[in-house]
């Protein structure tokens, strides 16, 4: 994939817990992941003007099966930003604030193991308690996705490439 444009890859993470844990959260959990896709697709371009693509994992994740097929889906579509363990990879991580979720509680624990391992992470967080009904995403917290996702994509943009004659001269 040498030469392309990278993507942005979307986990959308679930607490793995069975009978009704889990379940009850998929649907909301998939439709924010493509909220966030439709934000940043509709948003954002790189540099030659095509617009950035997203790639979502088929299933949320909440184990580590479903983590490496993501992991396998985004390394064939040529994903330059996402949320995982690779220390070369730009990641944010958003912890959804909302009345039925920990989203606080996972946003620090998730942070904290990526600091104990030397790898920085972006978080993103939202300003305000959202209702479980409201599906939207909150002006602050469409600003840090984006802020994210641009810098991300400058980031994976530059890896592997010559970039030390940056600038120009001047004389």
């Amino acid at each position: 994939l040498q030469g392309s444009l990278p993507k942005v890859g979307i986990r959308p993470t679930i607490d793995g817990r069975r009978r009704g844990v889990r379940e009850g959260l998929e649907g909301q959990t998939m439709a924010m992941a493509r909220a966030v896709a439709d934000l940043v697709g509709k948003s954002l371009r790189h540099p030659c003007g095509l617009p950035v693509e997203c790639v979502i994992a088929d299933s949320c994740i909440g184990g580590a099966a479903e983590s490496a097929r993501a992991a396998e889906k985004f390394a064939r579509a040529g994903v330059g930003l996402t949320m995982d363990m690779d220390p070369l990879m730009p990641k944010a991580v958003w912890g959804f604030n909302g009345t039925e979720r920990p989203g606080a509680v996972y946003l620090a624990s998730v942070l904290a193991a990526h600091a104990q391992k030397g790898i920085p992470a972006f978080s993103i967080y939202g300003r305000n308690v959202q209702d479980a009904s409201d599906s939207s995403i909150p002006a602050d917290v469409q600003e840090k996705i984006l802020r994210f996702a641009r810098a991300g994509l400058a980031a994976a943009s530059l890896r592997g490439a010559s970039y030390l004659a940056m600038g120009g001269m001047s004389m």
